[in-house]
């Protein structure tokens, strides 16, 4: 029997996604609220886990092209967290600008 790990998702479906599918499938791995698109489930650690997600969403939820899903979890390789788009990609934030200063963060550290 293989393990279960923890993953984190957020999403930013736009005002016409499929916010039905995503939320069923949610529902279905018993996953929990934490605040504005974003939950925790639990899923068996059967081999990729990007990928089983990925598929997992594929088969559940209708995806536009501007749909964008983020994922935070655990890599076997290292044993460190890890976060990655399985949909979309970063795009410029809106709190972008609104500090005086620069900052040292780059984007490759998200």
């Amino acid at each position: 029997m293989a393990a279960k790990k923890g993953i984190w998702i957020s999403y930013d479906l736009g005002l016409k996604g499929d916010y039905t599918g995503l939320y069923t499938w949610l529902d279905t791995v018993q996953a929990k609220e934490c605040g504005d698109s974003f939950a925790f489930f639990q899923i068996e650690d059967d081999g990729d886990l990007k990928q089983i997600i990925k598929k997992e969403i594929e088969n559940n939820v209708s995806l536009n092209k501007s749909d964008r899903i983020y994922i935070i979890y655990p890599d076997e390789e290292t044993g460190k967290t890890k976060g990655s788009f399985i949909y979309g990609g970063m795009k410029r934030a809106s709190l972008e600008g609104y500090s005086i200063g620069s900052t040292n963060i780059k984007e490759d550290s998200v």
